[in-house]
């Protein structure tokens, strides 16, 4: 039988499913905000606003602004519904 050499790709999914069988799924999110603080830390808040604008500005770009009416809507929509939801739940 032929030996196949593994991807990088597969190699990675293939560590990331033993880490989560090993230490769980919440530990990507305790590492995640680890390195979340670290990066603050060493960068300031100043950082994150500065990377999430120009994140924001490339989806302008590539999307259109009505992509930013559009999710809005959504996430109006999903409130609403949730309020509502919560409203029956008391009474």
């Amino acid at each position: 039988m032929a030996v196949r050499e593994m991807t990088v790709s597969e190699a990675g999914r293939r560590g990331g499913q033993a880490t989560k069988v090993r230490h769980g799924s919440e530990f990507y999110g305790e590492i995640g905000k680890k390195g979340g603080d670290t990066t603050k830390r060493r960068h300031g808040a100043q950082f994150y606003r500065t990377i999430g604008r120009k994140g924001g500005e490339k989806v302008k770009r590539l999307r259109g602004p009505s992509f930013y009416t559009r999710i809005g809507k959504k996430g109006g929509q999903k409130v609403r519904r949730l309020v509502e939801a919560g409203k029956k739940a008391a009474t």
